[in-house]
């Protein structure tokens, strides 16, 4: 039994010792929403699933160890390696330990690995198979080099501030989109036998005040509250986390940030009640690192494992069994969790010694132990090509026919001048708008890669020209170029930087935007292409007689330049479509442009009030009736698409609002994804040119947003040709969340279906009455 004193730690959300956390309680604005509700106890994994065997070995595991090693398991260790984080091991029991490493995007630090396309690229691609292929190749570079898991993929931040440092190693600022790509990365990379930690749980949607600090007169600042409501969280932020631990997600990696005024990893509202119980997660939850702000409590809470190690546990663990603050099954619980994910993935009969590929140093004497292959090459340019989205040609500027004479400009064209080997240097102390060591082919911070090569834009472009006879003109340093007259093309290569620590400063910038205008001032033909960690808005150039195409380039990976070039001259249809909205001016994404300062009386405990609700993104600007300048799915092809034949059908005729009951599964009660409509549409290229079509369905669920996206198909037509694209609708994509009665709600009443090419173009219309 727990002491009184015990209960009111857990209350609280407290450690002994830890009391600034209690002011930080009472001072929260109960006006807006108050505290999380306190869900205890933690619910042991029950092996639920395919589950079952992982679960019997992990318990027999553990009934071995002494009351030490379940201690020294539940939190990690230094060791002599280049790994991000190490659980150690127990020889005796023939556990080798864990290697844990960044990132969601490709392994960061060590040689012989491969750069690949950032999250946000993906999200571009809107292309299910890619990012499993991606995924797969990905994960055999982790195993290669002896990473148990990888520390991905990322699905928060989700990108409510359109200014957020981290949205590019997200997936896209729409939740269903990001959903479906995060359950085909997570199986692809766990089809390699490696770990997948989704990070970060949850409301992590700002860099501005992640962390505790102290200022300069010594005053203690707690990390910023995000303030979420019930219905919100649900329908947004943890529905991308819900697709990936329905398709097996082993980990969960608990954020900096406050959710409600209590830290996300003692949270026990999120971890206990969302997590375990109400989405069946059955592996275990880490502690982002140095995330841990209580001892006990956060045990007691739910989180399992703590990276990078632990002030607050050690020995206090069996204490606190001693003393009945804490129950002995829930160490066990947690022990059990790590344990069945090793057994779950295999890795206690075929996989490398941890971390025999990630040497401490490159620059030490090391084995070569080389990940890449000739295998991953087609999927890693596929992938970079996909990411590109084509938002302007006009004139048919594009693709190029037989250039002369190509001019190209700007800081991003070239190979970064700074490179060590393993990894380009990204700043990630600044608000810098631009990255102008060359070319950016990822954003910086932990999501960065190491790539095992650079090909830049440039250097692909002069291979081309080779090729063709053509003839290139480069001027990479002037914001005032001189333009040679007779140039067929200018190419004008700028970026749009975001780091992990800072969010961004801008959504544009004037030194760029000089760049631009001054090189369309100057020559008829202008092509503007974008690196961007991000949404980068245009509006000082985007109508410019002489801008004739704009290509947003996202973070293609190290394939950047063979990519773009395969693109720039047909040999690639564009095919990407944007994850975000692009508005016109910064202010249309009103109060989530940028992220929450400290202000007021709350200025030593920073909040951010999610009061928005669900209205971000193309959902705020669908209600407040503003035109975007590039709307969410937006994206241009060299051949043009038409759609017809709308049908709409029923599977199951439900008699019930509410899911029928079932036994929890990892992803929650599996009635919620019981198909109940389907929707199929058909869609002609009516061009000239075979290409890849993305059409898209969206939803108006009675009561609630405009339209939201419930799905997408990616598909080849050959010129002329025609194709059928079927979409299922499961009761989930139709229901609420009811606050009330905690459980999902399907509407009565008349739903609006659409289908076309992007959130506002949508040219097939019907109705689903329920």
């Amino acid at each position: 039994m727990l002491t009184s004193w015990g209960k009111a730690c857990l209350l609280l959300g407290i450690s002994v010792g830890n009391l600034v956390t209690a002011q930080d309680i009472i001072t929260s604005d109960t006006s807006f929403y108050g505290q999380s509700p306190a869900v205890y106890p933690s619910p042991e994994g029950t092996g639920a699933g395919d589950w079952t065997s992982a679960y019997q070995k992990a318990k027999a595991f553990v009934a071995k160890l002494s009351d030490d090693e379940k201690v020294n398991l539940t939190a990690g260790v230094t060791a002599d390696n280049g790994c991000s984080g190490n659980i150690q091991s127990i020889p005796r029991l023939g556990f080798p330990g864990i290697c844990v490493s960044d990132a969601g995007n490709g392994l960061r630090g060590p040689d012989f690995v491969n750069s690949w396309s950032s999250g946000i690229h993906v999200g571009a691609s809107w292309n299910r198979g890619l990012a499993n292929d991606r995924a797969v190749y990905m994960g055999k570079e982790f195993r290669t080099k002896g990473v148990n898991m990888i520390l991905g993929p990322v699905v928060g931040p989700l990108g409510r501030v359109a200014l957020g440092g981290r949205n590019w190693e997200g997936f896209s600022a729409d939740p269903y989109l990001s959903g479906i790509l995060v359950s085909e990365s997570v199986k692809g990379l766990q089809s390699q036998n490696v770990a997948t930690s989704l990070k970060h749980f949850i409301g992590n949607e700002q860099e501005t005040n992640r962390n505790p600090t102290t200022d300069s007169n010594g005053q203690y600042i707690e990390s910023v509250s995000s303030n979420i409501d019930d219905k919100t969280i649900h329908e947004l932020y943890v529905w991308p986390f819900q697709d990936a631990v329905l398709a097996g997600a082993t980990c969960v990696m608990c954020s900096y940030n406050r959710v409600n005024n209590s830290y996300a990893c003692q949270n026990s509202k999120t971890i206990n009640g969302i997590l375990k119980t109400e989405l069946g997660f059955q592996g275990y939850v880490v502690t982002d690192w140095e995330a841990q702000h209580a001892g006990i409590a956060s045990a007691n809470a739910g989180l399992d494992v703590v990276m990078p190690s632990s002030s607050y546990w050690n020995s206090n663990l069996t204490t606190a069994i001693s003393n009945g603050t804490m129950e002995a099954s829930r160490l066990d619980d947690m022990i059990t969790r790590l344990m069945a994910t090793w057994y779950y993935l295999g890795q206690d009969s075929a996989f490398p010694n941890p971390g025999v590929g990630m040497p401490a140093s490159i620059y030490s004497a090391h084995k070569a132990v080389i990940a890449t292959s000739q295998a991953a090459k087609p999927t890693l340019l596929q992938s970079a090509i996909e990411g590109h989205v084509l938002l302007k040609n006009q004139n048919h500027a594009l693709p190029l026919k037989s250039p002369k004479l190509i001019s190209v400009f700007g800081y991003d064209a070239y190979t970064p001048l700074t490179y060590t080997g393993s990894t380009v240097s990204f700043a990630t102390t600044t608000r810098s708008a631009l990255y102008q060591n060359g070319t950016m082919y990822s954003g910086g911070g932990s999501g960065t890669n190491s790539p095992a090569y650079i090909d830049s834009p440039m250097e692909a472009i002069q291979r081309r020209a080779y090729q063709d006879g053509s003839s290139v003109f480069w001027d990479f340093t002037s914001e005032d170029s001189v333009i040679d007259y007779v140039s067929d093309v200018c190419l004008v290569f700028i970026n749009a930087y975001a780091s992990e620590g800072v969010d961004r400063a801008a959504l544009s910038d004037t030194y760029s935007d000089a760049i631009v205008t001054n090189v369309a001032n100057n020559c008829a033909n202008t092509v503007v292409v974008i690196h961007n960690a991000g949404i980068r808005t245009v509006e000082s150039w985007v109508d410019h007689v002489n801008v004739t195409g704009i290509i947003i380039g996202h973070l293609p990976g190290q394939d950047t330049g063979r990519a773009l070039v395969d693109i720039l001259y047909g040999d690639a249809n564009p095919s990407g479509k944007l994850p975000y909205t692009i508005a016109k001016n910064g202010s249309d994404y009103g109060s989530v442009l940028e992220p929450s300062e400290p202000e007021g009386k709350y200025e030593y405990f920073p909040q951010s009030n999610f009061s928005e609700g669900v209205f971000i993104d193309y959902r705020a600007f669908d209600k407040n009736d503003i035109e975007p300048q590039y709307a969410f799915g937006y994206g241009l092809s060299y051949t043009t698409f038409g759609y017809s034949n709308l049908k709409i059908s029923k599977t199951s005729a439900s008699s019930t609002q509410y899911p029928a009951k079932a036994s929890i599964l990892p992803g929650g009660n599996p009635r919620l994804f019981d198909t109940l409509v389907k929707v199929s549409a058909t869609v002609k290229n009516t061009g000239s040119v075979d290409g890849k079509e993305i059409a898209q369905l969206y939803v108006g669920i009675p009561n609630g947003p405009v339209r939201q996206l419930r799905g997408f198909e990616k598909v080849l037509i050959k010129s002329g040709k025609s194709t059928t694209v079927t979409f299922t609708l499961t009761r989930r994509d139709l229901s609420t969340w009811d606050t009330d009665a905690q459980e999902w709600l399907l509407q009565r009443g008349t739903y609006q279906i659409y289908v076309g090419r992007n959130s506002r173009d949508l040219s097939l219309t019907g109705t689903l009455t329920i």
